[in-house]
């Protein structure tokens, strides 16, 4: 039996028909009854509510080790797709104690049980920077401590050291790191706030530029890898690396929406992230945005999926292509 966590998140739940779809049995693992309600809505609006019903549900948080003691048993494949996605700094410890500590779990109750193989979703955010501007970074260029990282990141590569810890005590790992994954029906988290915000005429868009990827694309590869031999190690999955502004003005084409864009400055998000900081202290409010998060949108790093290619020979969709599909089943306003 095939264990996914964090099932009732965007990759978790798109893995779900996927495995489902290859006769695979399958266990998921959800925290509250609401949040089933979004993997339920993705497979009746996919056309598969038959294969809903086959999934094995069990009520369990990656940071209560005896509620995942109950969910490994039987288990042979984990896929750890659960974590917390926070730039607010008040989440730190959080973070920590979700990605961290959670996957730290996951890997000792794999070993505890013999499960044959772990893939963990970890994030382009843990991929070291390219010695020359020149290069796409890939998956020889190391985490460097000394430069400024997210909170979310750090938690990320700390998860990722439990995974190789995994693998150096015998457990079977394999790790791919994503870009910003796009996909549909998760309109109020990750990507899904992207068409949100299109589809509510926010304007403003930053110079940068990142890596983008289809969710199909991240999981059709991560059951590639689990039934392959392969083991130890970890694979970037970026379809295009693209600009903010390409993106953005993609997604308004494809819902059909005309807006005057405005550039944002590099002082303008310092001014929005200090601002943001106060408001946060005197009201208590949710930050959405750091002093590092803020940094990463004048990025311009690129990602190269070449060694996923070449030993697969995956070839991800267009991100253009995504982008229509996605704005075909946006929710009409």
């Amino acid at each position: 039996m095939i264990l996914v966590t964090g099932a009732t998140g965007l990759v978790g739940a798109h893995l779900l028909i996927h495995l489902l779809e290859k006769k695979q049995t399958v266990r998921a693992i959800y925290r509250n009854a609401t949040s089933i309600s979004k993997t339920k809505v993705l497979f009746e609006m996919e056309h598969k509510p038959s294969l809903f019903a086959q999934i094995d549900w069990v009520q369990a948080d990656i940071t209560n080790l005896p509620q995942l003691e109950i969910a490994f048993q039987e288990i042979t494949q984990v896929y750890h797709c659960a974590g917390l996605i926070s730039f607010d700094p008040a989440d730190e410890e959080l973070l920590r104690k979700i990605n961290i500590e959670g996957t730290a779990n996951v890997v000792n109750l794999c070993l505890a049980h013999g499960v044959e193989k772990l893939c963990f979703v970890s994030s382009i955010a843990t991929i070291g920077v390219s010695p020359l501007p020149t290069l796409p970074c890939d998956e020889t260029h190391e985490w460097n401590p000394e430069l400024p990282h997210t909170d979310y990141a750090i938690s990320k590569y700390g998860a990722e050291m439990e995974i190789w810890r995994g693998y150096q005590e015998g457990l079977a790992v394999v790790i791919v790191n994503p870009g910003v994954i796009l996909g549909p029906y998760f309109w109020e988290s990750g990507s899904g706030e992207l068409f949100a915000k299109v589809a509510q005429k926010f304007p403003f868009y930053s110079s940068g530029s990142t890596g983008f990827i289809s969710v199909s694309d991240v999981v059709q590869p991560m059951i590639q890898l689990m039934e392959s031999a392969i083991s130890g190690e970890r694979y970037i999955l970026v379809s295009e690396n693209k600009t903010y502004e390409a993106v953005l003005k993609e997604i308004a084409a494809a819902l059909k929406f005309s807006i005057r864009w405005m550039v944002t400055h590099k002082w303008m998000i310092a001014l929005a992230w200090r601002v943001e900081a106060l408001v946060g202290i005197v009201f208590g409010k949710k930050r959405r945005l750091s002093k590092q998060l803020a940094q990463t949108l004048f990025d311009s790093t690129q990602y190269s999926s070449a060694k996923i290619s070449k030993e697969l020979g995956i070839r991800f969709s267009p991100v253009s292509q995504v982008i229509q599909e996605i704005a075909s089943v946006y929710p009409k306003i």
